[in-house]
């Protein structure tokens, strides 16, 4: 792997994480558009596993970049969920039952029982996800699915979902632009968490259930959340946060997990790249955050639709 190669897939990646367009399926379908030396790639780390592939060890690295620039962005949210948690475990434990009157703590609960379907499934079927449809044209057709998806999650949500949107402009307004979080922020933050922690289980099960539709490469993780949010009544700001929360824990899980390849075979001779595409990765991964927290504080998955579209039956067209 070149440095030039590293650094175009650290970008992608960075931005194709948490933009609502599949990161997987742009870590197939870059490549495959370059062809040649580009290609091969995709086609070794296809069919081998992440101890052998050194592509697939470096993805690895990247996406624990991006997890730490999520927590980095919302390590003061982190810190009050994280807090709930601890403050309520023993009480959960001995009553079988979420708390009620703590939103942090109730917050943090829905996380992890929306967390765990995808865990399970992930660590279940994520080699034959990859062995079988990591491929050039598999990734075309669910990105163009991924479209679909998005156009109907904005087409069928509910109405409560509108007037959440209405309730909130006038706030999102008033927030500052700054280059940190600024204390209204991270007010309307804490706001947010409050509305989240409304959640019912059921509906945080659903909504966790929609993650295993990212094991397929096309379909974007954060997207199909977000969908799943607006189908419950969220608004696209509570829905994007509650998105971009559900994704941290498991983005960096993942990576986590199969970070040691990178001392094996997979990572002999890369380690330059790894860590200029780590660092390039996670500031990219941290200018996407603080782009989408606000973008969707006004606007919709309309335009990632319309991409996921054009560039999924352009890849259909290219690679069939």
């Amino acid at each position: 792997m070149s440095y030039l190669q590293a650094i175009v897939i650290a970008v992608v990646q960075g931005v194709t994480e948490l933009f609502p367009i599949s990161s997987l399926g742009h870590s197939v379908l870059v490549p495959a558009w370059f062809g040649g030396s580009w290609q091969t790639l995709v086609t070794q780390s296809s069919q081998g596993s992440s101890e052998t592939s050194f592509y697939l060890a470096y993805i690895v690295a990247l996406h624990v970049a991006t997890a730490l620039a999520l927590l980095w962005f919302f390590r003061a949210d982190w810190v009050r969920i994280i807090s709930g948690f601890f403050r309520t475990v023993g009480a959960v434990v001995r009553t079988r039952s979420l708390p009620e009157d703590d939103a942090d703590a109730r917050l943090a609960w829905l996380i992890i029982i929306a967390t765990i379907p995808v865990g399970i499934t992930g660590l279940a079927l994520e080699h034959t996800f990859r062995t079988i449809f990591a491929k050039p044209l598999a990734a075309s057709i669910f990105l163009l699915l991924n479209g679909l998806i998005l156009f109907a999650g904005e087409r069928f949500r509910r109405r409560a979902s509108i007037a959440a949107d209405a309730a909130e402009a006038e706030a999102f307004q008033r927030a500052q632009s700054g280059g940190t979080r600024s204390a209204e922020e991270l007010a309307l933050a804490a706001a947010s968490d409050a509305r989240l922690a409304h959640v019912t289980v059921g509906d945080s099960v659903r909504i966790g259930l929609l993650q295993i539709g990212a094991l397929l490469p096309g379909i974007s993780r954060s997207g199909i959340t977000m969908v799943g949010g607006l189908w419950r009544g969220l608004s696209h700001e509570d829905a994007a946060r509650f998105a971009f929360l559900l994704a941290t824990p498991v983005i960096l899980a993942a990576g986590v997990l199969k970070l040691p390849s990178l001392a094996g075979s997979a990572g002999d001779h890369i380690h330059g790249q790894v860590a200029v595409g780590f660092l390039i990765c996670g500031i990219t991964a941290y200018i996407s955050i603080r782009f989408l927290v606000r973008y969707f504080e006004t606007r919709t998955l309309t335009p990632f639709a319309v991409y996921s579209l054009i560039v999924g039956l352009a890849s259909v067209a290219h690679f069939a």
